[in-house]
């Protein structure tokens, strides 16, 4: 156990016998009435943190997504980590990601690839980019029959990252070809 670790438990340790002192003055004679009260509290403490953890897995679901307009036009809200995320449908399947406008190119993380029938252990890794992980290897990739609500595109070239990602991003690659509009926590894309 490092050092940082025994301190934190010691701390911890006088906390409980602290609080567990003060309550075994406070009701000497009624041990009955704590065990109660610390088991009322006990439980709400507990439903408080399965609430908690429920309404963070349920938050994404609660999320607007992208619409669509009658005229073409894509608006994407932001999400609560302050990105937008975009679902293109590649080949009929579809695919969640980052919109990046500071990325130059398209960029599927290995388990989109695999997604879309694309083996990443197959691929020729010729390529490299900077990220904020580092440097990394890539492969380039052609995706058929892109298709975001009205606009379809028969071919989008892409590459596929040998590294670590949290998510496939959408590059200007892809993003140029709109006219992009950000404003009050949207993002409008016009073609």
């Amino acid at each position: 156990m490092d050092g940082e670790i025994f301190g934190r438990v010691l701390y911890l340790g006088l906390i409980i016998v602290a609080v567990g002192s003060y309550l075994l003055v406070e009701f000497r004679g009624r041990m009955g009435q704590m065990m109660r009260g610390l088991m009322s509290w006990g439980l709400i403490i507990v439903g408080l943190m399965a609430g908690y953890g429920l309404w963070q897995d349920m938050g994404g679901s609660f999320t607007p997504r992208q619409t669509i307009a009658a005229q073409g036009e894509i608006t994407l809200p932001r999400a609560r980590d302050g990105h937008y995320y975009l679902t293109l449908e590649i080949a009929g399947q579809p695919v969640e990601f980052m919109v990046d406008t500071g990325a130059s190119s398209v960029v599927l993380t290995r388990e989109d690839a695999q997604k879309l029938g694309i083996d990443p252990d197959t691929l020729v890794y010729l390529g490299t980019a900077q990220t904020a992980n580092g440097i990394v290897r890539t492969a380039r990739v052609t995706l058929d029959d892109v298709r975001l609500g009205s606009f379809t595109d028969p071919t989008l070239t892409a590459y596929v990252n040998d590294g670590d990602m949290g998510g496939s991003l959408l590059g200007m690659d892809y993003l140029g070809q709109f006219h992009i509009e950000i404003a009050a926590d949207r993002m409008v894309l016009r073609r």
